[in-house]
C-alpha cells in the first residue's frame, strides 16, 4: 500500500489553496515557495486537477487558482483519485493473480483495507481539513499571546523559573 508524493503534494497543495483562497486567485509559485514542491510539479498537479474540476484557473495579472467547489464539496478521495493516484494494499493491483497466477489467502483482507482508506478519505472533506488546520494555528496563536500578556517569568537562581505559589 504507497500514497506516492503525487497524491500527498496534490492534497498538500489544494489545503494550501484553501487556506488561502479567500484572498482571491493564488499563484502556483507561491504554493511551491511555501510548500516546497517543484513549480513544474505542481503545474502538472493542477492540469489534472483543473480538468477533474476541482480547481479554477485565472489567467494574467493577479492571476492563479481557485477552488471550484465549495470545500465541504471536496473529498480528499476526489483531489487523490484526480492525480491518478491508486490507493491499492493488494499486492496483486485487484487482479487476484499475486499468488501464482491465483488468488492469495489474505486477498480478502487487503481489499478491505482498500475500501477502508478510499471510505475514510471520501468522509474527509477540504472544509475538515482547513478547521483542523485553522483550530491548531489558533490554539497555537492563543499560547503565544499568554505567553506576551504575561511578559517575562521571573527566575531563580540557574536561570530557573520561580513559582508564585508560597
Amino acid at each position: 500500500m504507497r500514497l506516492t508524493t503525487k497524491g500527498r503534494f496534490a492534497v498538500t497543495a489544494m489545503m494550501d489553496l484553501a487556506m488561502r483562497g479567500d484572498e482571491g486567485p493564488v499563484a502556483l509559485a507561491s504554493i511551491s515557495e511555501r510548500q516546497k514542491i517543484s513549480l513544474s510539479y505542481l503545474e502538472q498537479l493542477f492540469g489534472k486537477l483543473r480538468r477533474h474540476k476541482l480547481v479554477d484557473s485565472v489567467r494574467g495579472p493577479g492571476g492563479g487558482y481557485c477552488i471550484a467547489r465549495p470545500l465541504e464539496l471536496v473529498p480528499v478521495a476526489d483531489i487523490i483519485r484526480a492525480v491518478d493516484e491508486q490507493l491499492d494494499a493488494t499486492q496483486c493491483g485487484g487482479r487476484e493473480n499475486c499468488h501464482d497466477e491465483h488468488r492469495c489467502m489474505t486477498h480478502d483482507l487487503w481489499t478491505t483495507l482498500n475500501t477502508k482508506m478510499f471510505d475514510y478519505l471520501a468522509s474527509v472533506t477540504l472544509a475538515d481539513l482547513v478547521q483542523r488546520e485553522k483550530q491548531k494555528r489558533g490554539a497555537g496563536a492563543a499560547v503565544i499571546e499568554d505567553k506576551r500578556r504575561l511578559g517575562p517569568q521571573p527566575r531563580g537562581r540557574a536561570g530557573q523559573k520561580v513559582s508564585a505559589v508560597a
